[in-house]
This record gives C-alpha cells, sequence and structure tokens, in this order.
C-alpha cells in the first residue's frame, strides 16, 4: 500500500544550517500494516510522514501508495489517498464551522466541489452514527463550532474526518503528544478500534515508547535519518520498554562511531 524506496533530503543544503534529514530511506507497508515510528528529536520521523504528505518534495527517491507513483503530485492531489490527522488539535477541523459541516467537507475530500452547498438527512444520520462511536456524546452537538469543543474532543473528530472515507494511508503524526494523559489514552483507542475495524493502513509517528509498543503489528526505529531497526510478529509483542532503550542505545553508539 506504501513503498518508499531511497527517499533523500536535505535542508538549508550549503549553508551552515545544513540538515540531512532524511538519508536513503526505503520502507514498504502491506495493506492493513499498522506501523509505529519512534526516535529521538531529529531522527527524520516527522520528516518521513511529511515527504510522503506531499508538504515538500524529496530531494530523490520515489514514494508509491497503492502501486501509483506520487512522488510529483504536490499536496492537494494526494487527499484523495491519505487520511492525517496533527499534534495540534487545532490543525485539520474549521473551528468556526459546525460539526457536521466539517464531516461534510471531509465527505467530499477528493471530490470536485461547486456551489451548491448543503448536507442531506442521510449524511446527516451516517455522521451521527460515526459520531456516537466515539462516545463523546458529539452526535447531539451537530451543529455546534468546533472552536468550542475541548482539545480530546477536536482530536477525536478529526480523526473521524481522517478515516471517514477510508484513506489509502493513515497518517498519525504524534497525535495525542498534545493531549493529557487521560484524554490520550481515550484517542489512542478510538484509534486502534477505526483502524482494525476497517483495515487501515496506518504509519503513527510517537515520542511515547509504551503507545509504539502497544499499538500495531510493526515498530520503526529512526536515527540520523535512517531506519535502524524494524520490528514486528514475535519479537514485537515481546519487547519492552527497556528493549527499546538498550536498542536505542546501541544504535546511537553506532551512528556516533560511524561518523
Amino acid at each position: 500500500m506504501l513503498e518508499v524506496r531511497d527517499l533523500y533530503k536535505t535542508f538549508n543544503a550549503g549553508t551552515i544550517n545544513e540538515k540531512r534529514a532524511m538519508n536513503g530511506v526505503s520502507l514498504t507497508l502491506e495493506d492493513g500494516d499498522f506501523v509505529t515510528v519512534i526516535g529521538g528529536n531529529g531522527a527524520g520521523k516527522s520528516t518521513l510522514l511529511n515527504l510522503v504528505a506531499g508538504v515538500f518534495p524529496p530531494d530523490s527517491g520515489t514514494i508509491t501508495i497503492d502501486g501509483q507513483n506520487v512522488t510529483k503530485l504536490p499536496e492537494h492531489k494526494r487527499a484523495k489517498f491519505i487520511g492525517r490527522v496533527f499534534q495540534d488539535p487545532m490543525m485539520g477541523t474549521a473551528a468556526t464551522m459546525g460539526i457536521e459541516e466539517n464531516l461534510a467537507l471531509a465527505f467530499r475530500r477528493g471530490q470536485s466541489r461547486g456551489l451548491r452547498y448543503g448536507i442531506t438527512s442521510a449524511e446527516r444520520k451516517q455522521y451521527q452514527e460515526k459520531l456516537a462511536i466515539l462516545g463523546l456524546g458529539l452526535e447531539d452537538r451537530l451543529t455546534s463550532k468546533v472552536g468550542l469543543l475541548s482539545g480530546g474532543q477536536r482530536q477525536a473528530l478529526t480523526l473521524l474526518m481522517a478515516t471517514l472515507k477510508k484513506p489509502k494511508l493513515l497518517l498519525l503524526d504524534e497525535h495525542t503528544a498534545a493531549l493529557d494523559p487521560k484524554t490520550a489514552a481515550k484517542v489512542l483507542e478510538t484509534t486502534e478500534r477505526i483502524v482494525r475495524r476497517d483495515k487501515l493502513t496506518t504509519l503513527m509517528i510517537t515520542h511515547n515508547m509504551r503507545d509504539a509498543i502497544a499499538h500495531g503489528n510493526r515498530l520503526i526505529m529512526m536515527d540520523g535519518g535512517q531506519i535502524v531497526a524494524d520490528i514486528r510478529g514475535e519479537e514485537k509483542q515481546n519487547l519492552t520498554v527497556q528493549d527499546l532503550l538498550d536498542k536505542f542505545h546501541v544504535e546511537n553508539d553506532r551512528m556516533l562511531l560511524s561518523e
């Protein structure tokens, strides 16, 4: 479902602030894979996600989604393939519009939009059913402005919007980092339920090692713009936080020695 090959990306090339953020990354996600990505600051996690999303182009390499080469497609033209939830709960929604209006925009993602506006009664019923799954009572607040929602409610709504049309690929960019622990756990639980139900191919960045271990069928560790570990199957099931810390220190020492 996702294949990236030999991705390189350098920011501020030729200046004192030159930073190679992506150093020959190759990665394949099969249909239905739920991959968590961890690594220290500057490891390349967000750069990888932004390259896949089309926020900026790679210097070299290719990105393929569901068999289609999207490397040169701009971000807005990848919208029909990708659903994305950002770290900031304020992103991904229109604060001054109602809940049902935001859902309607998400429902029409990737389609041509004319001047005719309207939400049908069938759509409204569908939105209520989807919102009820969140368990936050939002199904009874369809006309409420999104800007009035709490951070957790807004992030749960953004998650629902990102998955409403069952994207080829779901990108989760530390989507619980700005939430309190209890709310973050609720949003992660909802994420797991939706991903499993719809068998969504998912790439989730997190700084939380416990969350990286607890969710998904694969765990990828990045360092220095490279993938330094790809853990799956029984090894991931038996993984502990200490195992990850040990592996990170070993890989970090190896990277320093190689320099």
